[in-house]
């Protein structure tokens, strides 16, 4: 037994660097913190974060706004949803995914659950061709990546656009192509807990240039469209201009300037990341009640979380090991729990959904999922503390299931 209490908070951030703290406070003192307050000569720093992240995404646009599900909800509209469309978006996924689609007038369409945490590709398949999916908004949850290969045949097969929610992806790759460069608009985060930080943010890439430019003009540009970074002609914004409503959701100047700075940190992030994940990995797999899947080998992953399964545990058990290790200092969440706590629901609790549906592979994935975030701000004998308690627990409470 451990005999030890783990101290460190699961939501705790790294610092914000002393280079983007100089540059927000130069942009505070300019006074000019909206993107298209610029004096001549000068570029925002939202466009110049446009562009930088295009770069390195290795996309052609991009746009900055303010979360990651607004550039979803924009994302959708983009692509030519209209109010009543059908969207296919998997059944395990957190609430702005489906929100996104409701905001946007779409109708979501669950897809089972594998044992993998990925979506069903199965089910994928048969509602793909039983329904009338326009779209399917496939959502990269927390971090794992389905077979991209069969995704795109299935969407090809049936004429479905592919949208990918990155939030738990950024910097990850299937087959040595980035996330988010499969289908033809990819989203992004910058909420606190994601791979970049600015407390709330989010960012849009695709290589369509009219999508591209009805998702600036949808984000509040009005006509200073060419002010982005990253952004198509002044032909094609003529074409889209004035049949694209404005839905005000523009990153500002301050936000930007945090961001960039931490995009040249991205790919180190990753590694320690992944070291960090690897320890808990090997650490949570010295017990046999607990299962960590392997990642596929063409999948390469940011481990900024880590999933287990207790397979066969009661929903008793489930709660008696989240409350056990909570009083040890560990913050685990359940996938399965009725009630939604915090960020995590399940698929069941969106209610404004029209048609509920039954999901039972879901249900029982759920049921036995625990989820695990992974601050940088742990080190790796962290990491082995964390594991050592969850398995402790995890014993403990499997002699009085």
């Amino acid at each position: 037994m451990s005999g030890k209490r783990f101290s460190k908070s699961f939501t705790q951030q790294e610092p914000v660097s002393g280079e983007a703290i100089t540059r927000a406070v130069e942009i505070l003192q300019t006074g000019r913190l909206h993107r298209y307050n610029t004096i001549e000569g000068e570029v925002a720093e939202a466009a110049l974060l446009e562009r930088e992240y295009a770069g390195w995404q290795g996309a052609s646009y991009c746009l900055a706004c303010t979360s990651g599900g607004y550039a979803l909800q924009v994302a959708l509209r983009s692509c030519g949803l209209v109010p009543g469309d059908m969207v296919l978006t998997n059944a395990y996924t957190l609430a702005p995914v489906p929100g996104a689609i409701h905001g946007a007038g779409g109708k979501p369409l669950f897809v089972e659950t594998g044992d993998d945490w990925k979506i069903d590709l199965n089910d994928l398949a048969e509602k793909a061709e039983q329904s009338d999916a326009r779209f399917l908004l496939l959502s990269h949850m927390r971090g794992h990546i389905a077979d991209m290969d069969r995704i795109l045949d299935i969407c090809g097969q049936n004429r479905i656009t592919l949208i990918e929610d990155c939030a738990h992806t950024m910097g990850a790759r299937w087959k040595g192509t980035r996330s988010g460069n499969f289908g033809k608009v990819a989203c992004f985060s910058s909420q606190t807990y994601k791979h970049m930080n600015s407390g709330e943010g989010g960012l849009l890439t695709t290589d369509d240039e009219e999508v591209a430019a009805r998702a600036i003009v949808h984000s509040g540009s009005y006509m200073l469209y060419q002010r982005h970074g990253a952004a198509p002609s002044e032909e094609v914004f003529r074409k889209v201009r004035l049949e694209t409503p404005n839905m005000s959701g523009r990153m500002d100047n301050l936000r930007a300037a945090l961001l960039r700075y931490q995009i040249r940190d991205l790919d180190s992030n990753i590694t320690r990341w992944n070291e960090r994940y690897r320890v808990l990995e090997q650490g949570l797999r010295m017990s046999k009640e607990l299962l960590v899947p392997e990642r596929p080998r063409h999948e390469a992953f940011v481990g900024s979380s880590i999933q287990f399964q207790v397979p066969n545990a009661s929903a008793e058990r489930m709660q008696a090991l989240v409350t056990q290790c909570a009083r040890e200092g560990v913050e685990i969440k359940w996938f399965g729990e009725a009630e939604p706590k915090a960020f995590t629901s399940r698929y069941d609790s969106w209610q404004y959904v029209e048609e509920q549906q039954h999901l039972p592979k879901t249900d029982a994935v759920l049921a036995r999922t625990c989820d695990l975030r992974v601050p940088l701000t742990f080190d790796l004998d962290d990491c082995r503390l964390v594991a050592e308690i969850i398995c402790e627990k995890t014993a403990q409470t499997g002699r009085v299931d």
